[in-house]
Parts: structure tokens; sequence; C-alpha cells
């Protein structure tokens, strides 16, 4: 039997190496560098790598070859040193392993192509398979141990590269793929279809690498498994999401964290464990201490009901992080932003960063408010989310959408990677810029909360057809606590709650007693109170004048004669005295309420940073 497949009858995982190409940049090498063709010109920065892996513990190293193909190497102009590059590089790793003296089995890196592959591009499948024949036969002939197949994301052109090292030779193939963030590649596929796709095309070990760190690659392995428990398994996480810090790309997750993952992920039925991007000889380090020191392991048993749900799991992406913070118990504080009535972000972009070093939570992106015409909400969601790092909220309105608008629409912002979405009316256009603008619509906003938990979320649209895979949206829904009419306002609760709203957003309030009187009202009409997270509206005054105007013209917000005369002898100094009142009244909300909601006027966003800045201090 090869050494490989014979040391993964061991019951302890095999170790693998950490990051090549990160590492290799931090240490010097620009990312614009071929990182293969150093294996000619600079062999010595590459054997250190190797080295530095070995005397932290591995069991295998992978040749610097990741992007030694044909395709990837012809950017760089060295195509016709293909055979050359792959060659030296393993040339370079025994020679490591033989001067360390240490049995480390040297792995052959294949990476993806870097061109699409039919029928979602050009190249087609028997051109892939020749491309990566001819590096894989390079690979074999000069002596690897096996062949690593890594970091694809394409099902067809890692099921193409399989098939190419096994025609090769008889040295063991892993194939790895990576994922988003929801769990599935860059094309779709689930994890549980991509497990038996690897298998079926007859790898010898099949898994997971790159993609987040290993939280996320553990839930990704168990459903592997669960697909194909008969197979052996490689992972080899991220050291969590990268992330641009003062120029540079850093990654989060230190070697402790990954020590404590290494048992997880042994328990969970890994045979081969490593790192990928932004680990370190560190982090392979940690985990070579805990194997050695570790009792014994019970691997998790498969259950087979499990297997046969694997391609319907619905639950495997994580929770948006207003979720799992309004889960956690930690009070909140969402900003309202309004989108540009033009192109330009910048104001956007600067007023939403200075939010998030103050203290927001999330921000709640406006969707054409008093329906005057602004830059679609979704855009400013993915916006903010990419540029400034801060997870939004969606406002989405029913009217003016019909049914085919409202589905596509939720298709969009679930794809641009918004997973909070707070459904409500919409003001009409009669009001607005375009007041003979249609104003129809199919949903009223606890029918579309309907269809979101209980069609989307499970994987269906309105008609009950698949779209594919389940959407993950946390939604909300508008709540009153200050409303002439609590009868009516809490038929309204209890019919959004049955439609499945996970969160409220309420209206300003300037009587936390009221608010909370009503909330208790509704848990004696109920039976119980109410289960579901309430952020509270707060509307900072900037003056009497605006004061004024909002009680006397803005249906909805009541102000008490003491607030107002407040602001009245506050004078110039209205704003400031806006901030203190905010803040008192966030002290009394944080007796009983889950967060707040703030609604800036007039861009002021510099005083919603002051009034987070001193509730939090």
């Amino acid at each position: 039997m090869n050494k490989f497949l014979s040391l993964l009858e061991s019951p302890t995982p095999l170790l693998a190496d950490g990051a090549m190409g990160t590492f290799l940049h931090v240490h010097g090498v620009e990312h614009t560098h071929c990182f293969d063709e150093l294996n000619l010109t600079d062999p010595a920065r590459v054997a250190d790598v190797h080295r530095q892996y070995i005397d932290a513990g591995a069991q295998i190293i992978l040749t610097n070859t990741f992007g030694a193909n044909r395709y990837k190497l012809g950017k760089n102009g060295l195509e016709t040193r293909l055979a050359e590059i792959n060659r030296a590089a393993v040339e370079l790793a025994k020679r490591v392993v033989s001067a360390s003296f240490k049995d480390v089995l040297v792995a052959g890196d294949v990476g993806p192509l870097g061109v699409r592959i039919a029928p979602y591009g050009r190249v087609q499948l028997h051109e892939a398979r020749e491309a990566f024949a001819e590096q894989v036969k390079a690979l074999v002939e000069s002596g690897v141990d096996l062949i690593v197949i890594e970091t694809m994301t394409d099902v067809y052109e890692t099921v193409e590269a399989i098939q190419a090292a096994k025609s090769a030779g008889t040295v063991p193939v892993a194939a790895t793929m990576t994922f988003t963030r929801d769990d599935r590649t860059l094309l779709g596929d689930e994890p549980a279809k991509v497990a038996r796709a690897l298998h079926e095309a007859g790898a010898d070990v099949i898994g997971v690498n790159c993609s987040g760190g290993p939280a996320q690659l553990i839930r990704i392995l168990r459903q592997m498994r669960q697909a194909v428990p008969e197979a052996r398994f490689w992972v080899k996480p991220n050291a969590g999401w990268p992330e641009h810090v003062g120029g540079r790309v850093m990654y989060a997750a230190a070697p402790e964290y990954f020590r404590d993952y290494v048992l997880e992920f042994w328990k969970a039925g890994a045979n081969v464990i490593g790192g990928c991007c932004g680990t370190t000889p560190e982090h392979i380090a940690a985990m070579r201490k805990t194997l050695d020191t570790a009792s014994a392991v019970s691997v998790e048993p498969v259950q087979v009901s499990e297997v046969l749900q694997a391609s319907e799991v619905s639950g495997a992406e994580s929770p948006s992080e207003l979720a799992q913070k309004l889960a956690a118990g930690k009070f909140i504080f969402a900003v309202e932003m309004d989108p540009p009535r033009g192109l330009a972000t910048q104001k956007l972009v600067a007023g939403a960063s200075l939010l998030k070093e103050a203290g927001a939570d999330v921000i709640d992106v406006a969707d054409s408010p008093m329906a005057r015409m602004r830059m679609s909400a979704w855009a400013v969601c993915d916006t903010i989310q990419h540029r400034v790092g801060i997870e939004t909220t969606l406002h989405f309105p029913t009217r003016g959408r019909n049914l085919l608008r409202v589905q596509g629409d939720l298709l969009a912002a679930h794809a641009l990677g918004i997973r909070n979405v707070f459904v409500v009316m919409g003001d009409p256009t009669s009001i607005g810029d375009y007041p003979e603008a249609a104003d129809n619509y199919d949903l009223v906003p606890s029918g579309l909360i309907k269809l979101i938990k209980q069609g989307f979320n499970i994987g269906v649209d309105h008609s009950g057809t698949s779209i594919g895979q389940p959407t993950s949206f946390y939604v909300g829904s508008a709540l009153n606590l200050c409303t002439p009419e609590p009868e009516t306002e809490i038929k309204n609760l209890k019919r959004k709650l049955a439609a499945g709203a996970d969160f409220f957003l309420t209206q300003p309030i300037y009587e936390p007693a009221k608010a909370k009187a009503f909330l208790d009202r509704f848990a004696e009409a109920a039976g119980a109170p109410l289960d579901k997270p309430a952020l509270v509206g707060i509307l900072p005054l900037v003056s009497v004048k605006h004061a004024n105007f909002l009680h006397n013209e803005v249906p909805g917000i009541i102000i008490p004669e003491a607030t107002r005369a407040r602001m009245e002898k506050a004078g110039e100094r209205g704003a400031a005295e806006g901030v203190k009142i905010a803040v008192e009244l966030i002290h009394a909300i944080q007796e009983w309420g889950q967060g707040v909601y703030i609604m800036p006027q007039f861009h002021r966003y510099d005083l919603v940073a002051e009034i987070i800045e001193a509730v939090k201090a």
C-alpha cells in the first residue's frame, strides 16, 4: 500500500503544512510576482518555508506549484518552463525533507487553472484535463508521494483534475474545494453535492480548504461526511476571513484558536488537518502539540437519516451578525441612513465609517424615504458592507413592487450578501417626487414576511418552485409602541409574529414609560411577553423648531411638553440638548429593551456618534 494511504489508517489525523503564498507575501514577495517561479529564482526562500513547517511538526508539505499550470504560467510568459518549474519544486521539497532527517511526505500541489471551464467558460473539459495532466505528469515523474488538488471552485474543473491525476500514475489523489460565506461554492454547489462528485470521480481523499476559518470548515466537513461517510477527509482552513488593514491583508485567527479546534476536526472525522491562507508555522506547531498530547478521540457517528437529507441542509449558513448579537443578549445600536440622491457615495461611506468607529452595530438603509427618488437601497447596503465593513439592514417596502419584482429583488439582495431585511409598506408616491407614478403592490408587510420566512428561507418561491437553495434572511417589521389604538396594533403585531417576523423596529418614542406599558399590555393580551427583540426608535432633536414640527406635523410622534420646553430653553445649544435627551431615553430603554434604532436628522451622524459613545461610556 502507498505510504500516504497506509498512514491514513492511523487513528490520529495526519498534520499537513500551512500557507505558502500568504507566508511568502508576509516575508517580502509581492502578490504580483509569480510565486511558482521562485522555485527557480529564489529556491532558498521557498526552502525556508518548507523547513519551518517541518520543524513545526508537519507530516505533509505541499510543493510550491499551486499556479504552475500552462494557463497561469502563461500570464507571466513562463508556460514553456512548466515542467522545469514543477520538477524544481519537487526536488527542492525533497531536499529539505532529506536534510531534516524526518519522515515527511511531499505532496504535489495543483491549483485551479485560472480560466473558466465549460459550460461556464470557453475552455473545454478535455482541454482542462490536458492542462492538469501536463502539470501532474511533471510532479509524479519527480517523485511526489501524493497529488493534492486544492482551492477549487468549480466541480466540473475539479473532476477533470482528479481524472487527469488518476491517469498519470499510481500516486494517491486528494481533492478539496473552497466555499463562500454561505457554505456554497462560487457556482452555488452545496457541500454534500461536492463530496459525492469528488468521491465518485475517484479521489482517495476529499475535503475543503481555504474558505473561512475553522468554525465554517468544521460545519462543511460534517455535511460532506454525512453525504459520503465512507470517504477520507482533508481539511485546511484559513486563519479566519481576511481583512484589509493599513493596505495589508490580515488574518485574525491566532495559533491558540487553531490549537483548540484541531480536536474538533478530529472528532468530526478529518483524516488530514492543516492550514491555508494566513496560517503560519506557529499555527501548525500549536496543532502538533495538541495532537501529540491528546488522548484518543472518538469520532462522531454519522446518522443514516442525516446522510439521506444531506442535500437538503437548510441551516448551514450562520445567522447574520445582528441575529447573533441579539441572541446573545447584546444591547444593539442600529442607525438609519438614507441613500444619496445622485451617484456620489463619498459622504455616505464617511458617515457609515464614523458610526462604525463610534460603536454602531448595524446600518439601516432606507428605501426611497418620503417617496423621493434616490439610489437603490440594496446598492447602498452593498457599498457600506464592502467599503466600510459593517453589516446593514435593507428596508424593503412592498408598495410599488409586484410579486415578480419583490422576489427578484430579494434574490438580488441575498446575492449581494444582505441578510437583514426590514419589511414595511413604504411611503405613497403621492407625497413624493413623482406623484403620478404607479403605486400598486401585491403583498402587505405580513404577507411578505411569510413569503420570506416560509418560502425563500426554506428554498422555494411564492409558487412553490425551488430557488436552488434556501435564503437566510433575518426579517424585521414595524411596531408602534405609543399608538393611540393599542388594540389594533396588538392585532397587527400578532399577525406579523405568526408570519415569522424575527425582530421589530419601532416608531420614535419620547416617553419610555408609555412604550413599556404597551409591551406589558401585549403580554397580558397574548398570555406571554413579546419573545422577539424590539429595537426602540430614537430620533434626536436638534432645535425647538424641529421638536415642534415633529410633534405637530408628523403622525405618530408625540413629544411631551417638558421635552419641548427643554429644547426651547436650550436655544442655540439645541443640538447638544437633543443629544442629552436621547442619551437619557436610551438609558431608560436599556432597562427593558433589546436595543435602539437611531434616526439621524439632517445627516447629523456626528450627533449619533456622540450619543452612542456617551451611552457606552
